[in-house]
């Protein structure tokens, strides 16, 4: 690896088996660039993701990543889908033989490939440096610069910790992880004045120390959006999973000034998965996290205000208005509202899990806690795609993973695909008719009793981690008196609201309601919360669109 002196400067990072090609690039990328730029080079996927990591622990900016397609152990599409990871604003780029231009195409699904070029390129002039300067210059354009790391001070088996931890991953803030028993944890509590009883301690970027935070104080302190800019909208979308960010990409993106609300973070259930497969246009799969950050990104640009760790509490209707209010007492007012709040997981209601929730027991897929469960026994609660989805994540690095499914099989409730993979993963088991029915451990999970639905006879095992997918809820319960749900709490809308042809009670309009609006007119419906819906990623985000469309139809027509 080569590097230049000047660690301050941006880098440009290539990487290539082939030490003479590998010189060859790096010798181009100098002469055109080596002035404004720091060129890095590497001879193979792995020491190239460790320089990525490296550059990452300093804060140095890396502009444009070149890699071979036709490496060794990691290819290039390999290699470039982990420095994602890493530096996901990169731009990047596959050097690839013409016999390779096929796998090239194909990357450009995987990795959101930005170019790809031909192998030999001379002359740069022609063929190499045109292409750098457009992406060189794309990634000046965008939001490149990253944000000085957050700095969470904590205790692994802290609930409180573990829940700051996944709300900063999953809003897409950087931070940095201290263990409260380590000397540079101990040292940061120190400077706070904190004695470590009380956690976690977060420090923000400008030094601030918050101990303790709840969300909203978090969200504001990092520099998420938690105020609206205005009083009143065109479109309010209350909800950030795939129907909300789908309504608000459309929405913004069709000229109505709209203001997206979430209570936690965006994504929503499909944000927290550690894989999606059968999303259309992904057919190597993408994850939650990946797909939720290009959303949001997606409808940022469109110009809709994304305001975080806000919990709405109340909706009226007041004239043409619709009107939002907030637990803080605020509130907001638009033309129409799309309800896009989606499910959470039921709470395992077996004795100890409460108590040990966030120690060792986890609701959804907690990405976060992935790394410790490394050559552990895991257990996993459930039998639809989440909990199949999880598995195969955790199966990468655990021990084992146990799968305990209440019903006969996995085939009620799961995707084949996903059946077939865990069929072949050799750590990966199936317990059916199987329940858990106490969690017991001392600050954090240490056992588990699980029950057999058929015979009755019970189990202990060992266990430090159990995650839980066991059905979903819907976040409803603010609706209470306005908009009519079914008995489990689900939003009933459109010809669900006339079984018998007649208009809801109260509904003045001389027209039934649209196929997404519920009792409320111009009040939409999309997503999981709706009743009798699909409960998958495609059509929530077909649903968020469509709810957009007939948005545009009830303003007509006010």
């Amino acid at each position: 690896m080569a590097q230049a002196a000047d660690a301050a400067r941006t880098v440009i990072l290539t990487v290539d088996d082939d030490p003479g090609v590998s010189r060859a690039v790096a010798r181009d990328l100098r002469r055109r660039y080596g002035e404004s730029y720091r060129i890095v080079r590497a001879e193979s996927g792995e020491s190239a993701l460790e320089a990525l990591r490296e550059l990452k622990l300093r804060g140095d900016l890396v502009a444009v990543i070149l890699a071979d397609y036709r490496m060794p152990q990691m290819n290039g599409i390999e290699f470039l889908e982990q420095a994602m990871d890493v530096y996901p604003g990169a731009r990047r780029i596959l050097l690839t033989a013409y016999a390779d231009t096929n796998a090239a195409i194909d990357a450009i699904n995987v990795v959101d490939l930005d170019h790809y070029l031909l192998k030999p390129w001379d002359p740069p002039e022609e063929k190499l440096y045109p292409v750098l300067d457009d992406l060189l210059q794309a990634w000046k354009c965008s939001d490149f610069k990253p944000v000085p790391s957050t700095k969470v001070v904590g205790h692994r088996f802290s609930a409180r910790s573990s829940e700051v931890r996944e709300f900063l991953a999953r809003n897409q803030v950087p931070y940095r992880w201290y263990s409260s028993d380590e000397p540079e944890g101990r040292r940061l509590l120190a400077a706070a004045g904190q004695d470590g009883q009380r956690l976690p301690l977060v420090v923000t970027p400008a030094g601030e120390p918050l101990v303790e935070p709840d969300p909203p104080e978090l969200a504001a302190r990092v520099g998420l959006a938690t105020t609206p800019t205005a009083d009143f909208y065109d479109l309010v979308v209350i909800g950030g999973g795939p129907a909300g960010l789908g309504a608000a990409v459309y929405g913004a993106s069709e000229g109505l000034r709209t203001v997206l609300v979430e209570r936690s973070a965006t994504g929503g259930q499909a944000g927290q998965s550690s894989r999606i497969e059968n999303y259309l246009g992904f057919p190597d799969g993408v994850s939650g996290a990946q797909l939720t950050d290009r959303a949001r990104r997606q409808a940022a640009k469109f110009g809709a205000e994304i305001l975080t760790a806000r919990e709405v509490t109340g909706l009226e209707a007041s004239g043409a208005a619709r009107i939002v209010r907030f637990a803080d007492g605020s509130a907001v007012a638009a033309h129409s509202v799309i309800l896009a709040t989606g499910v959470q997981y039921r709470q395992l209601p077996a004795p100890g899990a409460e108590a040990l929730t966030g120690c060792g027991v986890f609701y959804g897929s907690a990405l976060t806690e992935a790394p410790a469960c490394h050559g552990q026994d895991v257990y996993i609660v459930g039998g639809a795609n989440s909990a199949g989805q999880a598995a195969m994540y955790l199966a990468r690095g655990a021990k084992s993973v146990t799968l305990l499914v209440r019903g006969p099989s996995l085939s009620a409730s799961m995707s084949h695909y996903l059946i077939q993979q865990i069929e072949e993963a050799p750590n990966i088991g199936v317990r059916p008719r199987t329940v858990v029915e106490a969690a017991h451990g001392e600050g954090r999970l240490e056992r588990l009793t699980l029950r057999d639905v058929d015979t009755g006879e019970s189990e202990e095992v060992d266990a430090g981690w159990l995650f839980v997918f066991i059905g979903a809820a819907p976040l409803t319960d603010w609706l209470d008196g306005t908009v009519l749900r079914d008995e489990r709490g689900f939003i009933l809308a459109g010809p669900d609201l006339t079984p018998d042809g007649t208009p809801p009670a109260g509904w003045e309009l001389d027209r039934p309601p649209y196929h997404l609006e519920t009792n409320v007119p111009g009040v939409f419906v999309a997503g999981d919360a709706r009743a009798e819906s699909a409960k998958r990623v495609a059509s929530a985000v077909g649903e968020g669109a469509m709810a957009v469309m007939l948005v545009h139809r009830y303003l007509e027509q006010s």
